[in-house]
């Protein structure tokens, strides 16, 4: 007698044994591709691909971005910034020749931790009164401590300076060159606080002030606007140092009024009138 065939039922039982193996060899295969269809899902979510412009919409942000941007502020602003807190207005009356008073104006600039201020000889020459309003709108009366009339230089103290004042910061004339920027601060025509700009024109110059006995002589020249009231002012270089001391204008006319050449004295000269060291 032979033996009995395989049951259907034990066929059925091989197969889905082989289907199962073959399933729990693939189900790592189907959990990595989930795994990575969920990833990209989540990355298009959290970073979407950006949509492409046309030029015109290019075009547009363009000029949007350019209208709305800040430029920065000019080199003279910050000149003026650093000078502003220095300056001193200086009103003064003097005898005429007939001895009635009359009445002077000039510009001044704080140059050291004492308060003192350098200013031209001419704006308080012969003075009966001194009259000096700092930056802080603080007013008070002055001396004169010190003169170097062949500079035409005076050095000012006031009887009340502020509680808190700002010397200026002092360069070197020496290290400048002819075209370079320079600034002018001062009071021209009582117009307080005025800044005028231009170009340092020459070295060593000469000049005869119209009302002077004595020539002045080692001049820096200067195009920046200079004026009645500007006298005794600082002349700045482009980081707001003070390089000089304005002392008056060349005018082959009976105006005193700017033409374009103006004279002032190296600070280094002029600062030896209160005793600042010469370099």
């Amino acid at each position: 007698m032979t033996e009995p065939s395989t049951s259907q039922s034990e066929l059925w039982r091989r197969r889905r044994q082989r289907l199962g193996r073959q399933a729990r060899s693939a189900a790592p295969f189907a959990s990595g591709v989930f795994a990575a269809l969920a990833a990209l899902l989540l990355y298009n979510v959290f970073f979407p691909v950006p949509f492409s412009m046309t030029t015109r919409e290019v075009n547009d942000a363009v000029a949007q971005a350019l209208a709305s941007a800040t430029p920065p502020p000019a080199l003279s602003a910050y000149v003026y910034q650093a000078i502003q807190p220095s300056i001193v207005l200086i009103q003064s009356q003097f005898p005429d020749k007939n001895g009635e008073l009359e009445n002077g104006l000039g510009s001044g600039v704080i140059i050291d931790d004492a308060g003192d201020i350098l200013t031209s000889l001419h704006v308080v020459a012969n003075a009966t009164e001194i009259q000096l309003t700092f930056a802080d709108g603080t007013q008070s009366s002055a001396q004169v401590i010190a003169a170097q009339p062949e500079n035409d230089i005076a050095v000012l103290q006031a009887s009340r300076p502020p509680a808190l004042f700002v010397p200026a910061t002092l360069g070197n004339p020496n290290a400048m060159r002819v075209g370079d920027e320079a600034f002018v601060v001062g009071h021209p025509f009582g117009l307080y606080g005025s800044m005028s700009a231009g170009v340092i024109s020459g070295f060593d110059r000469s000049f005869q002030p119209p009302n002077g006995n004595q020539e002045l002589q080692g001049l820096i020249q200067i195009d920046a606007a200079v004026n009645p009231g500007n006298s005794g002012g600082p002349l700045l270089n482009r980081y707001g140092q003070v390089i000089g001391i304005v002392t008056g204008i060349a005018n082959p006319t009976e105006q005193e009024v700017f033409i374009g050449i103006g004279f002032a004295v190296p600070i280094n000269v002029a600062g030896a009138a209160a005793g600042l060291p010469s370099y």
